[in-house]
């Protein structure tokens, strides 16, 4: 059994965890807020997102005629990549357009699909889907530590890994290899959390053959699916609205987060029927969704351009420690530490001039 030696001191998080928020109040007054601290991060330290992991999807203008789009970022490989290859399938063949939003639930999520599956008021027979869609199976909600490492370090065995991992420090504890060092974090839900490619993540001990899983933050999107063994096509997505329900973590397939947009989304009216559905007498609170889009598909013109702030920086390490320990003049007490959910990683749209 090999440990993860990697993963653990550099980071804020690691700070956070063993600083005592009293101690942390003898820090400057002045302090440099979160926002204040990524405006610092230099342009080497934004990695730019593919077009072919964004999806652009257009719903149908607001009562008073704004026009109203949400950007979501797909899940980096090794995650959940047999439903993100789906839904890349189900917008090229534009499955989408024309769907609704059929559930609001306050404090919980908004999902959209085809109105007439799995609907409580569906009328109508369901929209059949496109061929050579992927099943996968509920092992495939996580991914082994292993094979992220090797995403991570090069196709190594699991020998090699450990040494190499026992190298990402000397012998005072010191980071000496930036690359293995991970931000960690105790969690009620996890041994241990922590970033990959700018996503949040969770793990369930820190031997290698341990599982990794995304998280059920603010913002993610997620598979609808039925009763197991189902886990949903794709056609079925919803999005978090409220407080991180963590305990769907490893229960439903997360494929992505929106990051831009999120307005016409969170503000939509809730439904009243269970779960949130809208009832037969709500049809007219839908919110028609008119394209969903890869967005390398689109012209160069429309295509949208976002960075986020890689995890393995040292502006982000102090970001992420800021998050936990606010200093900045409004704040009395330092937290002493945060939720993996309360350290969104930074994402900015990138001008066409940029």
């Amino acid at each position: 059994m090999y440990m993860y030696k990697t993963i653990l001191s550099l980071s804020a998080i690691a700070l956070m965890a063993s600083q005592p928020a009293a101690m942390a109040q003898e820090a400057p007054t002045d302090a440099p807020s979160p926002g204040q601290i990524v405006a610092t991060a230099e342009p080497s330290e934004w990695v730019a997102i593919p077009a072919e992991d964004l999806l652009v999807m257009t719903l149908a203008p607001d009562r008073e005629g704004n026009p109203r789009k949400v950007v979501i970022q797909l899940m980096p490989a090794p995650f959940s990549q047999g439903w993100v290859q789906n839904i890349r399938t189900l917008a090229r063949a534009e499955w989408y357009d024309g769907i609704s939003v059929n559930r609001v639930q306050d404090n919980y999520v908004v999902q959209w699909g085809d109105p007439n599956y799995d609907n409580p008021e569906a009328e109508g027979a369901a929209k059949p889907l496109p061929d050579g869609l992927n099943v996968m199976e509920e092992d495939d909600y996580s991914q082994p530590s292993l094979k992220v490492l090797q995403k991570i370090l090069g196709e190594i065995s699991e020998d090699e890994i450990s040494t190499v991992a026992e190298g990402a420090y000397n012998d005072s504890g010191e980071a000496v290899n930036s690359e293995l060092v991970q931000m960690l974090l105790t969690d009620p839900y996890a041994v241990r959390t922590s970033f990959f490619e700018g996503f949040s993540f969770a793990f369930d001990s820190t031997d290698l053959s341990a599982d990794i899983w995304p998280v059920h933050c603010y913002g993610m999107v997620g598979v609808g699916r039925n009763y197991s063994p189902d886990t949903g096509s794709g056609a079925e997505l919803y999005t978090v609205i409220g407080h991180a329900p963590r305990h769907l973590d490893r229960n439903i397939a997360l494929v992505g987060r929106i990051i831009e947009g999120m307005e016409h989304l969170s503000s939509l009216p809730r439904g009243k029927g269970e779960l949130g559905f809208y009832t037969e007498d709500e049809a007219h609170k839908r919110t028609l969704i008119l394209s969903v889009r890869v967005a390398s598909d689109l012209e160069d013109s429309e295509q949208p351009a976002f960075e986020y702030l890689s995890t393995e920086t040292e502006t982000f390490t102090k970001y992420a420690e800021a998050r936990a320990n606010r200093r900045d003049p409004f704040f009395i007490y330092p937290a002493g530490g945060a939720d993996i959910c309360n350290i969104p990683v930074p994402i900015r749209r990138v001008a066409d001039d940029d």
